[in-house]
C-alpha cells in the first residue's frame, strides 16, 4: 500500500485534524515517516503516513478515515517493541506527546485512571506520595507507556511478585473499529446476555466471543494447547485460557473483555483510558544477594534454590553482557560488585521493613547454596548501590549492541518462556540447537519466571542469516511446545512469532484467535497482520540481505566503530532516549521539551542509517530530511554515555554537517557563529562601543535580526581587556612587586575563547586563586578550542585548528605540568573530539595530551588528595550552593570532582540540582527557531530549581552557557566553581 491513492484524502483529513499529520513527500513529512519506520525490533517498513492525534476526537476521526479507505492503523507509544509491533504499512498513529495525562487518582481504593501515553515510571512518581505504585515493570519504565504496556502484557523484573499488566487493568475506555466508544471491564452474566442483545459492533464481539468461551470443545482444546498453568508469563496469541479459566472458576458466563485486551498489541481496539489497580511502596530496606557462578547450568539451578526463599526477583546476567561493561563510559562504575570472572550472576532481590531481615534473608539463602555446593561467591549489595546493580541487568539489550561485524544478537527467541522448574532443561535443549547452527547467543533476564532473554547473534545482513533467522525460531517453536511454554512471555507475537504461533497453540487454537479478530475488526482498521494473518517472519527486515554498502569517508576518525554507518547502526531502538525530566538524565533534552519522536537520538540514528545505507547521491549526506530530524539535536553528547550503545549522534551530526554545507553552501548565521572568536577579538578593540551596540534595544534588535538570533535573547558582553592581556600586565605587575615566589608546582592554563574575551573576571579569579594556593600559571601558545566550528559543523576548520593546537602543546604538556581549563566545552574538545578529528599523524600526540588535560575542578580534587590543598585554606562559614552541571561535564563523567571541591570548606554543602541540559547548547538558545525550545528546556527543572532557592544560596555553573540562560531565564546570576572558592579563601593575596 501506498500513499499516492490516498493523497487527495490525506490533504482534506490534515486540514481538520487538530493534532499533526504527515502523509505527503515534502522532506519534513518525509522524514517523519522514516523514522516511524522501525521500532526496537529488527523490522523496517515506511509508513503511508504518521498520526500524532491530540485527543480522542482526532483518534475517531482516523478509525473512519481507516475504516472509509480500508487502511490499517498502527497505534504506537514509546516505539520500544521487539517484535515489530508497531511497524507496518499502515497510518502509525502515535500517542505519546498528548495522551499522557494522569486524570483521576483514588488513594483509598487504590486505583488510578489513566490517558494510554503516561510512562510508567513518571507515573509512579506522580503516586509516590500518596504511598502508591503500579507495579508492572520493564527494563524500558522510564519511557515505557501504559498503552503500549497493556498492549504486550508487560511483566518486568518483579513479576514473580507483582503480576503482569493485565492483573492490574481494572477496566479500559476503547475505541471499536466504527469509532463507537465503550468500556471493556468485568460484566456478570447478565450483563453479558444484555451486551449480546444489542445489534451493534460491541453487541457481536460479546456475541462472538461468549460462544468461543462456552463451547466445550473449545475450553477442551484451549486448555489442552495453552501453556501450563505454573507459567505466569503467557502472552502468546490472545488470552483466551484465561477467559476460560476465568469462566470456569466462576461457574458463570460472566466475560472481562480486558483479559483480552491485555496482550492484543492494539489489534482489537483503540485504547483511550486505562483505570489501574495499585499496590502500596514495597519496603524501604532492601538487598541484591548476587550469586557468581561458574557456569549457566549451574545458576540456573541456583534460581531454583532462591524461588523456594520466595525473593522479590531473581534475574540472570552471562558473562557475555558482563564483557561489554569493561570500560563502558557508564557501567565500568557499575562493576563495583563483580568478584573475578564469573560465567553467570544470578541477582537475587528480598525486600523487607529492616536491614536486619534482609540480612537474615540473604543469609538463609547463601546458606542453602553452600550446602547445595552452588556459586563461588555472594556479596550482599544494599541501598543505593543496588541500582547501580541493577542497571547492569536493564542495560543489557543494549549493551550487547557493543559488538563489532555484521553478526549481532538478534530479538527471535528470546521471549519464550517456560515453567520456572523446566528452565535449566529448556536451555539445555536450546543450547543443542544453537550448536546445530554454531551461533553464539547471549543469556539474561528473567530466570525467576522462567524466561531467559537467549540473543542469538546472526547476520541479517546476509541471505543466508535471513533464513537462519527463521529456521531458529522454528526449531525452539517446536522445543517451546515440547515443554508446553509460551512462544511470548511479555514482549509479544507481533509480526516476528504470529508465523508460529499455529505450531505451539496448534491450528484449532489458531483459528479460534482469527475469530477473536474478525469479531473486534472485521476490516483489519487495528494494527492488520500482527498476531494473526502475519507475514513470513523473515521479511521486511531492516536490512537487504548481501546489499553492497560503499564505505563514507568522513574528515572524524570513525575506525573505532567501524565507520559512522555502523556507529548509526548501533541503535537498538531501545529508545532510552525518550525518557522524560522526571526520570532525570540528560538524553535527549530536545525530545524532553517537544515530546516528539524526531528529536530522539534513535530518530537521528536510524535516518542517518537509512540515506547513508540507501541514498543513489555521490554525497549521501545531502538529504534535506536528515537535516530536518537533526535540526534541534543540541549537541550535548549525553547520548555518548547515556545510550547504552554509546550512539554518539553529537560527532554524526557535526560530521553530516560539514558534508551538507559542501553540498549546500554554509548558511551566514552559521558563518558568524563559527566565527565567533574573530567577532569578540574585534569587538574587545572598542569594548564600551562593542558593548553599548549589543545592549542597547535599537541596535541589539538590529544585530539578532541581521544574525537571526531570537530578540528576548541577551548578548555576551566582552571584557574591557583580554584575559591575556591582563595576565601580561599582572605578571609584569607581580615581578616588579616582587611577590612572585617560587610555587608549589607549575601549570598550564588554556585560554579558552570565551574566557578570553567574554568571561575575563572569571579567569582573572582562575589564575588569582591558583597563584594563592601555590601554583605557578602559565598560558602557553595556543588558538582557540575550535569549540564554536564543531557545533556549527564546520569540522574542516575545526581540525585544522585541532592539528595546530595538537602540535603547539603536546610538547609543553608533561605529566607534572597539566593543562587546566576553566570552560568544559572547550577544554574537554581535547579529551573528546580531538582524538578523532587530528591527522593520523599527530593522534598520539592527541592521546598524550588528552592524558594531562583536566577541569580546573578535576585538578584541584587531584591536589586536595595529595594533601598539597587542606579545607583549613578556606572559610569555615555555612554555605548551601546548588550545582548545575554542563552536559559535557556529566558526559565524561567529570562533574564528580566539582561537587567534591565546592563541598572542601568546611560547612559548604552542595547539592546537585537534577538537571539535564540548560537549554542553550552554544548557540542553539541564540537562534528564534530555537530559543522556545530553549527556554522550554530550561523550564523542565533547572529555572524552577534556581527561582525556589532563597537569595543568599549559591548557584554554580562551570559552563558559559549554562550561566549565560540561567541569568536569562531566572535573572538570578550563577558562578562558576572557581568564584566560589575564590570568595571562600581565607586568605586573598592580591
Amino acid at each position: 500500500m501506498n500513499a499516492a491513492p490516498h493523497a487527495a484524502a490525506f490533504a482534506e483529513f490534515a486540514a481538520k485534524f487538530a493534532g499533526e499529520f504527515y502523509y505527503d513527500n515534502s522532506p519534513l513529512h518525509e522524514s517523519q515517516k522514516l523514522i516511524y519506520a522501525t521500532d526496537a525490533s529488527v523490522y523496517q517498513e515506511k509508513p503511508i503516513a504518521v498520526a500524532i492525534p491530540k485527543h480522542e476526537a482526532d483518534l475517531k476521526a482516523l478509525i473512519l478515515l481507516a475504516d472509509k479507505h480500508l487502511l490499517s492503523l498502527i497505534p504506537r507509544a514509546a516505539g520500544t517493541s521487539l517484535a515489530g509491533q508497531v511497524v507496518g504499512n499502515g497510518v502509525v498513529v502515535d500517542i505519546s506527546k498528548y495522551l499522557n495525562k494522569v486524570l483521576e487518582v483514588n488513594v483509598q481504593e487504590r486505583w488510578v485512571r489513566v490517558q494510554p501515553g503516561v510512562i510508567r515510571d513518571d507515573l509512579n512518581a506522580f503516586l509516590r506520595p500518596h504511598g502508591l505504585m503500579f507495579g508492572p515493570e520493564t527494563s524500558t519504565a522510564n519511557r515505557a507507556m501504559i498503552g503500549g504496556m497493556i498492549g504486550n502484557n508487560s511483566c518486568g523484573l518483579h513479576s514473580i511478585v507483582w503480576g503482569d499488566t493485565r492483573e492490574h487493568l481494572l477496566t479500559a475506555k476503547v475505541l471499536l473499529s466504527d469509532g463507537t466508544e465503550t468500556e471493556f471491564g468485568p460484566l456478570s452474566a447478565e450483563q453479558v446476555a444484555a451486551k449480546c442483545r444489542e445489534t451493534t459492533v460491541e453487541g457481536n464481539i460479546y456475541r462472538e466471543i461468549s460462544a468461543i468461551v462456552k463451547n466445550d470443545h473449545n475450553r477442551a482444546v484451549i486448555e489442552k494447547n495453552y501453556p501450563k498453568a505454573t507459567l505466569t508469563r503467557r502472552n502468546t496469541g490472545y488470552a483466551l485460557d484465561i477467559l476460560v479459566a476465568d469462566a470456569v472458576a466462576a461457574g458463570t458466563d460472566a466475560l472481562n473483555l480486558c483479559n483480552l485486551l491485555a496482550g492484543s498489541e492494539g489489534t482489537l481496539a483503540f485504547i483511550t483510558e486505562a483505570k489501574l489497580d495499585l499496590i502500596p511502596l514495597p519496603p524501604k530496606a532492601e538487598g541484591l544477594v548476587c550469586v557468581h557462578c561458574s557456569s549457566l547450568p549451574e545458576a540456573l539451578l541456583v534460581n531454583l534454590v532462591a524461588l523456594k526463599h520466595q525473593p522479590m526477583a531473581s534475574e540472570l546476567v552471562d558473562d557475555y553482557i558482563m564483557g561489554f561493561t569493561k570500560g563502558h563510559p557508564v557501567y565500568q562504575h557499575n562493576r563495583f560488585f563483580i568478584e573475578g570472572e564469573p560465567a553467570a550472576l544470578l541477582m537475587i532481590e528480598f525486600m523487607a521493613d529492616t536491614q536486619e531481615a534482609i540480612t537474615a534473608m540473604a543469609n538463609a539463602l547463601v546458606t542453602d547454596l553452600k550446602e547445595a555446593g552452588l556459586g563461588y561467591a555472594y556479596p550482599l549489595i544494599r541501598g543505593a548501590q543496588t541500582k547501580l546493580a541493577w542497571d547492569v541487568r536493564k542495560a543489557g539489550l543494549g549493551l550487547i549492541r557493543n559488538l563489532p561485524g555484521d553478526s549481532q544478537p538478534v530479538n527471535l527467541i528470546e521471549d519464550c518462556a517456560v515453567s520456572p522448574e523446566d528452565l535449566p532443561a529448556y536451555i539445555e535443549d536450546l543450547q543443542v540447537i544453537l550448536n546445530k547452527y554454531k551461533l553464539k547467543a547471549s543469556y539474561y533476564a528473567h530466570a525467576g519466571a522462567g524466561e531467559l532473554h537467549v540473543e542469538p547473534m546472526i547476520n541479517l545482513k546476509t541471505s543466508e542469516g535471513k533464513e537462519l533467522f527463521r529456521l531458529v525460531l522454528h526449531d525452539t517453536a517446536l522445543l517451546v511446545k515440547k515443554y508446553n511454554g509460551s512462544l511470548s512471555g511479555e514482549h509479544g507475537d507481533g509480526r516476528l512469532r504470529g508465523e508460529f504461533i499455529p505450531t505451539v497453540l496448534g491450528k484449532e487454537v489458531y483459528a479460534l484467535l482469527k475469530q477473536v479478530k474478525l469479531a473486534f475488526d472485521p476490516k483489519s482498521v487495528f494494527n492488520a497482520n500482527k498476531i494473526v494473518n502475519t507475514p513470513p517472519m523473515n521479511e521486511q527486515l531492516r536490512y537487504e540481505p548481501d546489499k553492497q554498502v560503499i564505505p563514507v569517508e568522513t574528515l572524524f576518525d570513525f575506525s573505532e566503530q567501524e565507520g559512522i554507518l555502523r556507529l548509526a547502526e548501533k541503535c537498538s531502538g531501545s529508545g532510552d532516549c525518550r525518557k522524560t525530566h522526571v526520570t532525570g538524565g540528560t538524553m535527549c533534552p530536545s525530545y524532553m521539551a517537544t515530546r516528539q519522536e524526531k528529536d530522539t537520538t534513535r530518530a537521528r540514528a536510524n535516518i542517518l542509517r537509512q540515506f547513508l545505507t540507501n541514498s543513489s547521491k555521490e554525497n549521501r549526506f545531502d538529504h534535506q530530511e536528515i537535516k530536518e530530524v537533526m535540526d534541534l539535536c543540541l549537541s550535548c553528547k549525553a547520548c555518548k554515555s547515556e545510550c547504552p550503545s554509546s550512539v554518539d549522534v553529537a560527532k554524526m551530526k557535526a560530521e553530516f554537517l560539514q558534508h551538507y554545507y559542501e553540498a549546500n553552501g554554509v548558511p551566514f548565521r552559521t558563518w558568524m557563529v563559527g566565527n565567533f572568536t574573530k567577532s569578540q577579538q574585534l569587538g574587545s578593540l572598542f569594548p564600551q562601543l562593542y558593548n553599548y551596540v549589543i545592549n542597547n534595544s535599537v541596535t541589539s534588535s538590529l544585530v539578532k535580526s541581521v544574525i537571526g538570533f531570537a530578540a528576548d535573547r541577551s548578548l555576551p558582553n566582552v571584557g574591557t581587556t583580554t584575559l591575556r592581556s591582563w595576565k601580561k600586565k599582572w605578571d609584569k605587575k607581580r615581578r616588579a612587586a616582587g611577590t612572585a615566589q617560587p610555587q608549589l608546582r607549575q601549570v598550564n592554563l588554556f585560554c579558552d575563547e570565551f574566557t578570553n574575551y567574554n568571561d575575563v573576571e572569571i579567569g582573572k579569579t582562575t589564575i588569582k586563586l591558583l597563584t594563592a594556593l601555590g601554583y605557578e600559571v602559565h598560558m602557553p601558545e595556543h588558538l582557540e578550542s575550535g569549540r564554536t566550528y564543531l557545533s556549527k559543523g564546520l569540522v574542516k576548520q575545526a581540525k585544522e585548528i585541532a592539528n595546530k593546537n595538537v602540535q603547539l602543546l603536546a610538547q609543553v604538556v608533561q605529566p607534572e605540568v597539566p593543562l587546566l581549563g576553566i570552560e568544559p566545552s572547550a577544554i574537554l574538545t581535547f579529551r573528546d573530539e580531538y582524538l578523532d578529528l587530528v591527522s593520523p599523524e599527530l593522534r598520539q600526540k592527541a592521546r598524550h595530551l588528552a592524558n594531562h588535560t583536566f577541569l580546573l575542578e578535576e585538578f584541584l580534587v587531584q591536589e586536595v588528595a595529595q594533601g598539597h590543598i587542606r579545607a583549613e585554606q578556606f572559610t569555615d562559614k555555612p554555605q548551601l550552593i546548588k550545582l548545575h552541571g554542563h552536559c559535557y561535564q556529566k558526559a565524561l563523567n567529570a562533574l564528580a570532582p566539582t561537587h567534591s571541591i565546592l563541598s572542601l570548606p568546611l560547612n559548604y554543602v552542595v547539592e546537585q540540582i537534577p538537571s539535564g541540559c540548560c537549554g542553550m547548547a552554544g548557540s542553539f538558545g541564540y537562534e528564534k527557531e530555537h530559543y522556545d525550545v530553549s527556554m522550554k528546556i530550561g523550564s523542565l527543572v533547572l529555572f524552577p530549581a534556581v527561582e525556589a532557592q532563597a537569595h543568599d544560596t549559591l548557584i554554580a555553573a562551570a559552563g558559559t552557557s549554562c550561566r549565560h540562560q540561567i541569568k536569562d531565564g531566572t535573572k538570578r546570576q550563577a558562578q562558576h566553581p572557581v568564584e566560589i572558592l575564590w570568595q571562600a579563601l581565607k586568605v586573598q593575596p592580591v
